[in-house]
């Protein structure tokens, strides 16, 4: 065999993948390959293009330029069956947890096995009890709904959903968003335990450096639509790039600067 023939195909690769809306273009020319069984987190600031990369790669926008790999076929204009086939292998745990109010905790983390697998509910049922305790919760939780669930108890019923379906890929949004530092480490053990028993590959965007620590195999900054860093999670804290030095530590005195409105 070649040498090409040899490399392993990225599961998600970006190239070149511009975003603009109107004026203010948010993705100037990202490029980011995440290896099978990798866990890429991605950080950046607020408005730093994080969210709008996940969602171009998502399929929920179109980027203006560049290409979107999954398992080296592109998906960037893809729509109907083959978008639906490229979504099958995705789970996502949303910033918010996302859950429907209306249908009990089960219903919540066997939705999509029931509305896309067309999996009996009473079989769906089993799976979702199965995956709460995966997550640390106890088969009671599964008739509750999310308003009787605290906000780690929530986060918890988002991963249990996320990994319902057994995705190839996850992606996690500010994953740690909203909870005391004791929950978020708890829901950082959890994502490292459950993407690693699926053999998943893991694609989180986060401010929160505990969370970059604990979950990250590889680290990618973006700052002003740009990936300006990307490497091993060991080397971050020895990247000799003063953008990442700044943004790791929390400083405000550095190259990136805050824009503040005075009164």
């Amino acid at each position: 065999m070649t040498e090409i023939q040899n490399k392993e195909v990225p599961k998600i690769s970006l190239r070149g993948v511009r975003k603009a809306f109107g004026s203010k273009v948010v993705l100037d020319s990202i490029d980011l390959d995440v290896m099978p069984g990798e866990s890429m987190v991605i950080i950046g600031g607020s408005g730093s293009g994080k969210s709008v990369t996940l969602k171009c790669i998502l399929g929920l926008l179109e980027p203006d330029a560049g290409s979107i790999k999954i398992d080296g076929e592109e998906t960037v204009g893809m729509s109907g069956k083959d978008r639906k086939r490229i979504m099958g292998k995705f789970g996502m745990l949303f910033q918010g947890a996302a859950l429907f109010d209306s249908l009990p905790v089960w219903e919540n983390v066997a939705f999509r096995l029931i509305a896309t697998k067309k999996m009996s509910r009473k079989d769906a049922k089993e799976v979702a009890i199965e995956k709460l305790r995966r997550v640390g919760l106890e088969p009671e939780v599964a008739m509750l709904s999310p308003a009787e669930l605290s906000g780690g108890m929530q986060k918890r019923v988002g991963l249990a959903r996320a990994i319902a379906d057994e995705p190839e890929i996850i992606f996690f949004d500010e994953p740690t968003t909203g909870l005391d530092p004791i929950m978020a480490d708890v829901i950082n053990d959890l994502i490292v335990e459950c993407v690693k028993d699926l053999g998943a590959t893991a694609l989180s965007i986060t401010h929160d450096m505990a969370s970059v620590r604990k979950i990250a195999d590889k680290c990618a900054m973006i700052y002003k639509g740009n990936i300006i860093w990307s490497g091993p999670r060991a080397d971050i804290d020895h990247s000799g790039n003063d953008y990442v030095e700044q943004f790791i530590h929390g400083k405000a005195e550095g190259p990136i600067k805050m824009e503040i409105l005075k009164a």
